[in-house]
């Protein structure tokens, strides 16, 4: 695999990743979100994996459903409600594995973020769960209708948590993606984690190509399961990222890490992470560009925002505003080319 594919350059600009989909305009994790995020531009749709009962992969943000579907509602499953911890974290309420397939097909989903979102809910219960095997058919499908190739961006969502429970998220995600000759290097899929133990798993089993996903604090749950003490922090310093380099093609960074916010959320100029990551032929996504004040630096709007990242040189921007990114990324193609055309003024 040449690492150096995923990164952006005058003649393949940073590539759009529609995070869950077009999440800004409906419910994240439906095929309606996804269809949205491929019709306003982007280059890749990007679905969380967990898993059913049965072992199939679905699109959730997490495994807890009780903010994104209306399982509460549903007197039937009410005896689902449990506690759990996952990643070291008490968390309450329904989740994917204690259900099959079929009985998640029975939920629909709704709008997580309601109060932000109010236009969203508007769609709240009028689409189901999607599997992993619709979204990449969805994409296939849109890619030879369009003539274009629409990536596909899974996360395996806590990974050593499914592992522990006899569901792990690996196996079947390859065989999903080997069932559509997906698993070769220059694949538009791209597999993400915030793990590392999964990716460096996948990186000697698989030739798809691996993003590591890096948070701005914290650290990697099966790093701290291990009794390993790096942090995220860590993992992006030059050594870390030599270490990533080794078996990943890019990190997928919080966006704070490139452009760091001063103490009133402003954000000024950017750190040396990706010019560190591009040093050893990683590219850099950042996570997660969204329009909503509540969300974006106190000195930018939304178009501003997409195009200081771009300035910044990131290779791709995940976004749940597709739109958005796609219009200011040609805005900025377009003032690069007319400035490299004009010539240099002569003395």
């Amino acid at each position: 695999m040449s690492f150096r594919t995923l990164h952006a350059t005058p003649h393949r600009p940073p590539v759009v990743i529609a995070h869950r989909g077009a999440s800004g305009y409906r419910p994240e994790h439906t095929l309606a979100a996804y269809r949205m995020a491929i019709r306003q531009g982007a280059d890749y749709i990007e679905p969380d994996l967990v898993s059913t009962r049965d072992g199939v992969l679905v699109a959730r943000h997490e495994n807890e459903i009780s903010q994104t579907t209306d399982v509460a509602l549903r007197p039937q499953f009410a005896g689902r409600r449990a506690t759990k911890v996952i990643d070291g974290r008490q968390v309450t309420g329904w989740f994917t594995e204690d259900f099959t397939l079929a009985e998640l097909r029975t939920l629909r989903a709704v709008e997580r973020l309601p109060r932000l979102r109010p236009e969203n809910t508007h769609y709240d219960r009028a689409f189901r769960i999607p599997t992993f095997a619709e979204i990449l058919d969805l994409a296939q499908r849109e890619s030879r209708r369009r003539g274009t190739v629409i990536g596909v961006y899974p996360e395996t969502k806590h990974p050593s948590y499914f592992a522990s429970i006899g569901l792990g998220l690996e196996r079947p995600l390859l065989a999903e993606l080997r069932s559509r000759h997906l698993d070769r290097p220059n694949s538009p899929v791209l597999v993400q984690s915030f793990e590392t133990a999964n990716l460096r798993m996948l990186s000697r089993v698989s030739r798809v190509p691996l993003v590591q996903l890096v948070d701005a604090t914290g650290a990697p749950h099966d790093l701290v399961a291990a009794g390993d003490d790096r942090t995220y922090a860590d993992l992006v310093t030059p050594a870390g990222l030599r270490a990533v380099a080794t078996y990943a093609a890019a990190i997928g960074a919080a966006k704070h890490l490139v452009l760091p916010r001063d103490a009133t959320g402003a954000i000024g100029a950017p750190s040396s992470l990706v010019a560190d990551a591009h040093a050893v032929g990683l590219g850099v996504h950042v996570w997660t560009l969204r329009a909503e004040a509540e969300f974006r630096p106190s000195n930018l709007d939304a178009h501003d925002e997409v195009a200081a990242f771009l300035d910044a040189g990131v290779d791709g921007i995940f976004t749940d505003h597709p739109d958005i990114a796609v219009h200011v990324r040609a805005e900025v193609r377009a003032e690069r080319t007319i400035s490299a055309a004009v010539p240099s003024p002569t003395r």
